[in-house]
């Protein structure tokens, strides 16, 4: 087995895996953007195709990606190298591992200003900043919530900060410790948010609109979207999966672990419909209110029932917390490498990356004020995180994870690692091989379609950017393949 030089931390145990991976895929996507994609979509339809995508193309990719880690024992970028070539291949594949790290930081680089939202949202909560009396009015206050630089960056630094100290700690001292009262405090908030929908008066609508089947509700746009929030949602190719599977045992089980990882990220969301539509439905409110769904509608909802205020200071409790788990995960590829790469001690690898967090993160969060003129093709700084992260670089991720652990590793790599029985990693194999990289040629195509459209329309802008990178790559090609030789 490939492993290190110098030994590596591990969890206490197979839940303290479960948990901090978990934590992970829960997230924002779980709690802000399932909710109201299911709205838009069609209700139980989406969920029915949400689910089989998470079984066809997730979980297939999160085995690997788990294997690879604990297997390579490092980094993405270490994780990849040692991957291939124990298996002979080239150790160019460690481009893989760079893209998913990189992707993981540029993913939080805007997260943390989303995430900030949550904190920013509870405080107004607790000092009756939402007292407005309608969806109008919360628009306004989210607007005047965004407006300030000032206001917005304090959110987001405190979400940096607040990273940083956690993941500074250690694996157990840090992460895990954290995670094993965050995700089942989180868990229990939603349980109680559920109780508090049930007397709401539109809870029986909110089951029908969940998991009632009607095929004509889904558009082919519904479809395409379950497949792709399905690969998004578990947090695959971002560099946080694999960096957490190099922290697991060899006893622990990658195929059970990963199935209820997955259930876990599926339950949570499936939860969240519960506690967030019966609330809506008892109002009055349309389901398909887009992201402002729980940013203004829901608050306006909170306020006109018994208790309202109690289960809202709830919700953005939960809120804030499932953000935080996730950003933890996804600054964790960068810290490990440093530390495992470039001799850093934890905590200095950890504030080193909160720093440079932190200047990106602020670009970001400058795109919905000052920055908000600055656009290139018609996006700002913070869309063009969002649309190459979560539109080509983690698919590509995704897609060379299951390429390589499919069809070019040695047979007995995979096998060993993950040790299923002959019918199990039969139907692994077939899923990685062919349905998984399916599913993710399906949302290439589609962003290649909507790229042709915008080079159309934008080619000097987009021509110019490729230029850059081909001089960009010029420059690095030679420090590249240092970086990328045997060791």
């Amino acid at each position: 087995m490939a492993s290190s030089d110098q030994p590596r931390a591990q969890w206490l145990g197979r839940w303290g895996f479960m948990l901090a991976a978990t934590g992970s895929a829960v997230g924002l996507g779980n709690i802000w953007k399932f909710p109201y994609m299911t709205g838009e979509y069609g209700g139980g339809a989406f969920v029915l195709v949400y689910l089989i995508c998470i079984l066809a193309v997730g979980v297939p990719v999160m085995m690997a990606e788990i294997a690879f880690g604990r297997r390579g024992r490092g980094s993405p970028i270490d994780a990849f190298r040692r991957m291939a070539t124990e298996s002979g291949r080239s150790p160019v594949w460690s481009l893989l591992g760079w893209m998913s790290m990189l992707a993981g930081f540029m993913i939080l680089s805007f997260y943390v200003v989303v995430a900030g939202w949550s904190f920013s949202y509870l405080w107004k909560t607790l000092s009756g900043g939402l007292n407005a009396g309608s969806v109008e009015a919360l628009a306004a206050v989210f607007d005047a919530n965004n407006a300030s630089p000032w206001n917005l960056g304090f959110w987001s630094t405190l979400v940096t900060l607040a990273t940083m100290v956690i993941v500074g700690k250690g694996v157990q001292e840090g992460i895990e410790k954290n995670v094993r009262w965050m995700m089942p405090g989180l868990v229990l908030m939603l349980v109680l948010l559920i109780g508090f929908g049930a007397f709401s008066g539109g809870f029986g609508e909110a089951l029908a609109f969940l998991f009632s089947f009607n095929a004509g509700s889904l558009s082919s746009a519904g479809m395409l979207a379950a497949l792709g929030h399905a690969f998004f949602t578990l947090s695959l190719a971002a560099g946080a999966i694999l960096t957490y599977g190099s922290y697991l045992p060899k006893s622990a089980s990658i195929g059970r672990t990963t199935l209820a990882v997955a259930l876990a990220d599926t339950v949570v969301a499936l939860m969240a419909g519960l506690a967030i539509f019966p609330v809506i439905f008892a109002n009055g409110m349309d389901p398909a209110s887009g992201p402002g769904l729980i940013f203004m509608s829901l608050p306006v909802a909170f306020q006109a029932m018994p208790l309202g205020t109690l289960f809202e200071v709830l919700f953005f409790v939960m809120l804030s917390m499932a953000a935080l788990t996730s950003s933890i995960s996804m600054v964790e590829a960068t810290v490990s490498w440093l530390c495992d790469s470039k001799g850093f001690t934890r905590r200095s690898a950890a504030w080193s990356t909160g720093i440079v967090l932190w200047l990106v993160s602020t670009a970001a969060m400058l795109s919905f004020n000052l920055g908000a003129d600055w656009t290139l093709a018609g996006r700002t700084f913070f869309d063009w995180l969002d649309y190459l992260t979560s539109r080509w670089m983690m698919p590509l991720g995704g897609l060379g994870t299951v390429i390589l652990a499919g069809f070019l590793l040695d047979k007995h790599v995979m096998r060993d690692e993950l040790d299923l029985s002959p019918t199990l990693y039969t139907l692994w194999l077939l899923m990685a091989r062919y349905v998984s990289p399916l599913g993710i040629l399906v949302i290439f195509a589609d962003q290649l379609a909507l790229f042709t459209v915008s080079f159309a329309q934008h080619w000097p802008w987009l021509l110019m950017i490729l230029v850059a990178m081909i001089a960009v790559g010029e420059f690095l090609s030679p420090r590249l393949r240092t970086s990328l030789a045997p060791r």
